[in-house]
C-alpha cells in the first residue's frame, strides 16, 4: 500500500464527480432535495455536506503531491459514502437515488482507493 497514488487520474475523476455533486447541491436540484429530505436531514444541515465534499475535494487533489493527504481523503469519501448508506437504509429511502447516487459514488471511491493506494 502506497500513501501517494501511483495513478493520479482516479483521485481526479472523484474530485470532479464531488464538484459537480456540490455545485448541483448548493441550489438543490429536485432530486437532491428529495434525497436529503427523504433521509430527514435537517435542512439547517445540507450545508455541512457542501464543507465536507469541498474538503474532500481539496484532500483528493492535494494528495496526489503530498503522501498521505489523498490517501487520508480518499478513505474520508468512502466513509462519508458508507454512512449516506446507512442513512438511506436506516431511513428506508431505498429509491433511485440510493441505488445510483450513494452506492454508485460510493463504488467509484472504493475503485479509486484501491487502484490508487493498493494495485
Amino acid at each position: 500500500m502506497h500513501l501517494l497514488p501511483s495513478t493520479s487520474w482516479p483521485q481526479i475523476v472523484i474530485a470532479v464527480l464531488l464538484a459537480s455533486d456540490v455545485l448541483m447541491s448548493i441550489r438543490p436540484l429536485t432530486f437532491i432535495q428529495g434525497c436529503l429530505d427523504g433521509v430527514k436531514l435537517p435542512r439547517d444541515w445540507w450545508w455541512v455536506l457542501l464543507v465536507v465534499k469541498t474538503l474532500a475535494i481539496v484532500g483528493l487533489l492535494v494528495g496526489i503531491k503530498h503522501a498521505g493527504i489523498g490517501f487520508s481523503a480518499n478513505v474520508g469519501v468512502i466513509v462519508y459514502f458508507l454512512c449516506a448508506s446507512y442513512a438511506h437504509i436506516r431511513a428506508r429511502f431505498l429509491k433511485q437515488e440510493f441505488w445510483i447516487n450513494c452506492l454508485g459514488f460510493l463504488a467509484l471511491a472504493i475503485a479509486a482507493f484501491i487502484i490508487s493506494f493498493v494495485a
